[in-house]
């Protein structure tokens, strides 16, 4: 017998793992809850509640295969390996099938379970699935993995256009088996159940994953390079958080692009390959995470940066994170990430250059909050953003390049729709003063919204001063938008 072990990879179709346990056998399913543990990688609780709603999708699916599913309890990731044994030792199992995750506490979990398992005389197999190139396998000509987007980016085209990865089919129905499935719990004890509102912005199971994929590249991916950046506009493919979750794969993501425009990687549709290329940055922090360990331990990774003088200033991160800054552009960004579980990728960035430049606050606490309520949460993904606006990760937006809010505002958001839609208090205003209306005072119609908090100018001059103090500067990098 064969156990499936799954965790960010809740699917039936093109799950390697899945896939590969059940080519050696009857198969069984489980998922161990971990409450503890995700409350110290400060997963948000609206992300739990998606696991769990897209395991009680996928437990039916997996039983008209004959595969039970079940659960197990292992609060933190250090009482995984006896829980698994046991669980190996009750079925007979000859061998645990994984997909491979990332980061530290991941890679020594899966060591710790491995070595407990083979001590058992049981198996344990581990798969890339989760990303198209495995880490350590895009490297630069002398061997270290790369630190800027656009040299990675050419090493992954080069070996795409040499060999595509294929999807894997899904398992076939096996003999019955007898045991019977649990009940995936609707609810976890420290976490809070989301809205209803929410909850339905973010449907679970691989149909919904599926129809948003076929939705989005059958007709909205033309439009995405020139749309993308326009929070008002339904510009992006809203598959970040089945992507975080492992309902859809980036195969599958990859294969629907590429049919999309003819096959093509780096010419045809526009849209198609910036798309692509949003992938291939999903890739580029995973193996940051893989290559510079340091980013998995709250880290810098440009070790320098570790001297910046950061403002202790706890009413401004608290203004920040309540939405209150009195820039209408941020606070209807940070609404948006508070009301959703969800904030489009131009203000997560605009968002964090606020926090971390303006008031030079640490760019931790940012991405701690981000986690605490992305139902998209991604370590890689969400470190990687945050050390880039902030200046401090890899291939990062040069320390001087500060987005300016209300300049980003007025591009972005030129008729003020996005900040309407969220802070209504300002609906009466016209389409110029929307995006400042700190300029009025306190006429009527803006009595309710604060007066900025901050003042952009000196604000900038001060995080200027404070990166031109480190000891030795970065270099300019990459841009990103």
């Amino acid at each position: 017998m064969q156990l499936i072990w799954l965790r960010s990879d809740l699917r039936l179709n093109d799950n390697t793992a899945l896939s590969a346990a059940a080519a050696r056998g009857p198969c069984v399913a489980v998922f161990l809850l971990s409450p503890q543990q995700w409350q110290e990688h400060d997963d948000a609780p609206c992300k739990v509640d998606f696991w769990l709603r897209n395991l009680a999708e996928l437990s039916p699916m997996l039983g008209e295969l004959n595969i039970p599913l079940l659960i197990r309890q292992a609060p933190r990731w250090e009482q995984a390996p006896a829980v698994l044994l046991e669980l190996c030792q009750q079925l007979k199992i000859e061998a645990v099938h994984v997909n491979e995750e990332y980061g530290i506490n991941e890679s020594r979990r899966d060591a710790a379970v491995a070595e407990a398992l083979n001590a058992g005389d049981v198996q344990f197999f581990s798969y890339l699935d989760q990303l198209l190139f495995k880490p350590g396998s895009v490297l630069t000509k002398t061997g270290t993995y790369f630190q800027v987007f656009s040299q990675f980016r050419k090493v992954c085209y080069e070996r795409l256009h040499r060999s595509l990865p294929y999807l894997v089919a899904a398992p076939d129905t096996q003999a019955p088996l007898n045991i019977r499935s649990d009940e995936v719990p609707a609810r976890i004890e420290g976490f809070d159940t989301p809205s209803d509102h929410l909850q339905a912005l973010w449907p679970a199971g691989e149909s919904e994953a599926r129809r948003r994929l076929d939705t989005f590249t059958d007709a909205q991916i033309d439009y995405y390079k020139n749309e993308r950046d326009f929070p008002a506009k339904p510009g992006t493919s809203q598959l970040s958080a089945y992507l975080a979750a492992g309902v859809v794969s980036p195969r599958q993501c990859l294969h629907a692009a590429l049919q999309s425009n003819q096959g093509e990687f780096e010419s045809g549709k526009v849209g198609a390959v910036t798309w692509i290329n949003e992938l291939l940055w999903r890739e580029f922090y995973k193996h940051i995470l893989v290559g510079y360990p340091r980013v998995s331990r709250h880290r810098a990774f440009r070790p320098e940066t570790e001297a910046l003088t950061w403002r202790d200033a706890p009413d401004d991160l608290l203004a920040w994170q309540e939405a209150r800054t009195g820039l209408p552009i941020i606070d209807a960004a940070m609404r948006q990430l508070l009301d959703t579980g969800w904030m489009h990728n131009r203000l997560r960035m605009v968002v964090a250059m606020f926090l971390t430049k303006n008031l030079l606050i640490d760019w931790r606490e940012g991405e701690r909050f981000f986690m605490r309520h992305l139902i998209d949460g991604d370590l890689a993904a969400n470190n990687g953003g945050w050390q880039w606006s902030s200046s401090t990760g890899t291939d990062s937006s040069p320390y001087f390049r500060i987005f300016n809010p209300l300049s980003q505002s007025e591009k972005f958001d030129s008729e003020g729709v996005f900040i309407k839609q969220w802070l209504p208090e300002l609906a009466a205003l016209n389409k110029k003063d929307v995006h400042n209306p700190g300029n009025l005072g306190g006429l009527f119609g803006v009595a309710d919204y604060p007066s900025p908090i901050v003042n952009l100018s000196t604000s900038r001059a001060r995080a200027l001063a404070a990166f031109r103090d480190l000891p030795s500067r970065q270099p300019a990098g990459g841009e990103r938008d």
